[in-house]
């Protein structure tokens, strides 16, 4: 294949129905720019697609159609290509925060066009995310709602994950090390975010760029259903990093232990349990944006 092609890594259950529309837009607006589209629902045919290097010598990107989840699929199996994603998923925050709408036109144009940013990755026990990962209440309600999950998941599976939550997580301690401080800091919650877009637009760090070369911690010291609901409060309006019992820092590495296994989530996903190193990737991710 001479001509600039796209891979094109189609989430199955995420291109049906009304985003079918979307899909096919892309495909017939690449095609009139002049790059060749293929489309791929099978992981495995498009991963020995590409793994032939005569193929890769004319590709332009590979395009994450779908959710976050599928952004992240793509970004750990094809580290060192350039993404572009359209957002067809349940939620696709990395989308929302590029102004990327779910149009087969725009991200064609922008592919042809060739406007990308590159920006920063997290990293989690040798894992990539682009938004944000957490330890403690919030990822166990993550964990609890994939357990249960049939098919995809919508804002509602979260509810009943999140009454059990609140009435059964008791908070375990963190022990969070920033950088090369000997002495840990505690926490009960603690949010490291990239990019700052996090479900339902919660600001827990909107001040994050993802082109800093640091994630932004926020460390929540208290832990109980009560301090939880105030917590969340505070944050919604702003102010949660004015409290003496919030910390909020940068750091571009960081380990967490706990006496128990405390659970993690990234990006929206279950992420496994503590220990955990965290780590940033400076300018990591080139993706197609305006």
């Amino acid at each position: 294949m001479n001509r600039p092609w796209v891979a094109i890594q189609r989430n199955p259950t995420s291109g049906t129905g009304t985003r079918c529309a979307v899909l096919l837009e892309l495909l017939r607006e690449l095609k009139r720019c002049g790059i060749t589209p293929r489309l791929f629902a099978s992981r495995e045919r498009m991963q020995a697609k590409l793994s032939n290097p005569a193929m890769r010598e004319h590709l332009v990107c590979v395009v994450a159609a779908g959710g976050d989840g599928t952004v992240g699929d793509v970004i750990n199996r094809y580290p060192e290509l350039p993404l572009a994603t359209l957002p067809l998923g349940t939620e696709n925050l990395l989308a929302k925060y590029l102004g990327i709408q779910p149009s087969g036109t725009q991200v064609a144009e922008l592919i042809a066009s060739g406007s990308r940013r590159r920006l920063d990755l997290g990293k989690l026990n040798g894992r990539r995310f682009t938004l944000m990962a957490s330890c403690g209440f919030d990822a166990a309600v993550v964990h609890q709602t994939h357990a249960n999950r049939r098919g995809n998941i919508r804002k509602w599976h979260y509810l009943p994950p999140l009454w059990h939550s609140i009435c059964k997580y008791d908070h375990p301690p963190l022990r969070v090390f920033v950088d090369d401080e000997a002495q840990p800091r505690i926490a009960r919650l603690m949010m490291a975010v990239n990019l700052p877009a996090y479900a339902l637009g919660i600001p827990f760090a909107p001040q994050a760029t993802g082109e800093d070369g640091q994630l932004d911690l926020c460390l929540f010291e208290r832990g109980s259903t009560f301090q939880m609901v105030r917590y969340l409060g505070h944050v919604l309006s702003g102010a949660h990093q004015s409290l003496p019992d919030v910390k909020c820092l940068k750091a571009s590495r960081v380990r967490i232990e706990a006496d128990v296994n405390v659970p993690w989530q990234m990006d929206g996903d279950p992420a496994g349990f503590t220990p955990v190193t965290l780590a940033v990737l400076p300018a990591a991710m080139a993706v197609f944006a305006p």
